[in-house]
């Protein structure tokens, strides 16, 4: 059976970030069976969008579809009345693609949406806030397919949407950044930079390191706090909260701990109540897009198999760049959590460092990392993809406690040239031994890992 076949409908469907067309391919590699993204206007995501031109997104939408995989459209901001005309326009251009769905936000985008291509379906934005019946029941009497449920929506009352409206779809973010605000509603960046979220240009200012200050009442000037803690205090329920600062850094006071629900696929799939797992992330690497999609690939694959690798789900997420993970509200509601900050540091290094992303030939690959002659890299292969070991001039690749390793005799580059050793920024492409399946990954343990 084929890889793009052997998922059915009545399977939970996995749903990848593609940030540019390269990233829509790599999550279709991986298991994705479906694919977000959008060009920059009217998305909340306009740096991602930007990467991707009309022309390309409609080869990327019929790229899916010769895989029998889908794409959906993010037109998910918030518009001005200037921009309605422009709104209108782009919505027919994009229904001239032929993408599976549309992903609005707004009550009035989605009635526009149905108007201007009512084949297109519609699946709700997780803007729109979705936590009940009620709310979802209106969008679905607008025609509304599914609802991206906002982050804060718990399993319970998923269950009880899907109770009352079990033929509207329900689709949960399981994996990627978490917002300081209610689902996104966050006005911090248009205060500070005049960048509004809800219209596609966040600046992240909740990322950002702070330092302490005092304000002298005398003299009106600002000085330095030397503590290394601040504590604030409500007078009336007496609750405290505590600020910690890391010298020659800062603290971040509001930056949240991305969320990975791994560890919960088969809690969510038991629930009946889940028709799509949603992975956030179009601005992240294209290796972020590869592993997220092979991690949950393989456990919603696992879960209808009967088995659980939870251990290797979470070693494979914890190889990429995070902010420390958190498991969210969908099992545990707001107030019962107290770990869902992270006030240490705006962003972790992985366990993992990549070395190489191959390209779409699968003969040559762009240094990511310093790779040396004699030294072994761990290959990462697509979904349902394996190579053969065999050694030549040029290099080997063998297998070393069951993982499949490739080592370099010599480094020969695109334009002739033969190294010992090549870095990052390098952007001659370097020639593999052996062909590998198109977007594979070199990749070896971060020294401060060994």
């Amino acid at each position: 059976m084929s890889i793009e076949s052997s998922h059915t409908e009545s399977k939970v469907q996995l749903l990848s970030p593609a940030g540019n067309l390269t990233k829509l391919k790599i999550a279709l590699a991986y298991g994705a069976d479906a694919v977000y993204g959008g060009v920059s206007h009217f998305s909340l995501r306009t740096r991602a969008g930007k990467e991707f031109s009309l022309e390309d997104f409609g080869e990327g939408v019929r790229y899916a579809h010769s895989l029998g995989k889908k794409v959906f459209v993010t037109i998910n901001g918030f518009p001005f009345n200037s921009q309605l005309k422009l709104l209108a326009s782009h919505i027919e251009k994009m229904a001239s693609l032929q993408p599976d769905a549309f992903i609005v936000a707004a009550p009035g985008v989605v009635r526009l949406a149905k108007q201007i291509a009512p084949q297109i379906p519609i699946h709700l934005s997780t803007q729109a806030n979705v936590l009940n019946v009620l709310d979802a029941e209106v969008f679905y009497e607008m025609g509304v397919k599914r609802i991206v449920a906002a982050r804060e929506l718990s399993l319970k009352d998923a269950k009880e949407i899907k109770k009352h409206l079990p033929h509207l779809e329900i689709e949960i973010f399981v994996h990627g950044s978490m917002c300081f605000a209610f689902s996104g509603r966050c006005l911090i960046s248009a205060l500070q930079s005049g960048r509004v979220p809800n219209r596609g240009s966040c600046a992240n200012d909740c990322r950002f390191d702070y330092e302490y200050f005092v304000r002298n009442v005398a003299n009106d000037e600002l000085v330095r706090f030397d503590g290394r803690e601040f504590y604030v205090k409500n007078p009336d329920s007496g609750v405290m909260m505590r600020l910690q600062e890391e010298e020659g850094v800062g603290t971040h006071i509001f930056n949240s701990k991305d969320l990975n629900l791994s560890a919960h696929i088969q809690e969510i799939l038991d629930s009946k109540a889940i028709d799509a797992l949603k992975i956030e992330g179009r601005t992240k690497s294209n290796y972020y897009a590869g592993i997220t999609a092979r991690a949950y690939r393989a456990a919603i694959d696992d879960y209808y198999k009967g088995q659980n690798h939870s251990v290797f789900y979470a070693s494979e997420l914890n190889t990429l760049k995070n902010r420390g993970f958190t498991d969210g509200y969908i099992v545990h509601r707001p107030y019962e959590k107290s770990n869902t900050q992270n006030h240490a540091t705006a962003i972790s290094e992985g366990s993992y460092q990549v070395n190489a992303e191959v390209d779409e030939s699968g003969q040559w690959a762009l240094c990511k990392h310093t790779i040396r002659a004699g030294e072994a890299k761990e290959l990462v292969l697509p979904q349902g993809r394996d190579v053969a070991c065999g050694k030549n001039e040029l290099g080997e690749i063998f297998e070393e406690n069951g993982v499949k390793m490739m080592r370099f005799n010599h480094i020969l580059l695109r334009d002739g040239r033969t190294l010992e050793a090549i870095h990052s920024g390098n952007t001659n492409a370097l020639k593999l031994p052996f062909t590998l399946p198109p977007f594979s990954f070199l990749r070896q343990k971060c020294e401060s890992v060994l």
